[in-house]
């Protein structure tokens, strides 16, 4: 996959993939949930809005997409629980990164 084909794509020149239409896209920053349209191309969001032409379309107008969402700060061994058990939980929340303060990481290897 080049960036000349991902460009083609985001312009709506070439078929993406794959079109999710009228999905509800949270805003994190604005508080604002609105509809519209996912373009998809080799696995990646290339484009948002209308015009786009898929291969492939999927109605998911009862879903809500959002970002993955990032815990800015925790301290993993101080709830003693097992990384596994803490990732176990919070993943399918939708939080894909973690910092983590591991001064005491030992208790809960």
């Amino acid at each position: 996959m080049s960036l000349a084909e991902i460009i083609k794509v985001a312009r709506g020149e070439e078929k993406a993939d794959l079109l999710l239409k009228n999905g509800k896209i949270i805003n994190v920053f604005s508080g604002e949930i609105y509809t519209t349209d996912v373009a998809i191309y080799k696995d990646m969001i290339v484009g948002l809005g209308e015009g786009y032409d898929a291969d492939k379309e999927i109605d998911i107008s009862d879903c809500y997409l959002s970002p993955g969402f990032m815990d800015g700060h925790i301290h993993l061994e101080s709830s003693m629980v097992k990384i596994s058990e803490f990732t176990r939980t919070v993943v399918p929340m939708g939080t894909t990164s973690v910092i983590i303060d591991p001064h005491e990481i030992a208790n809960v290897l």
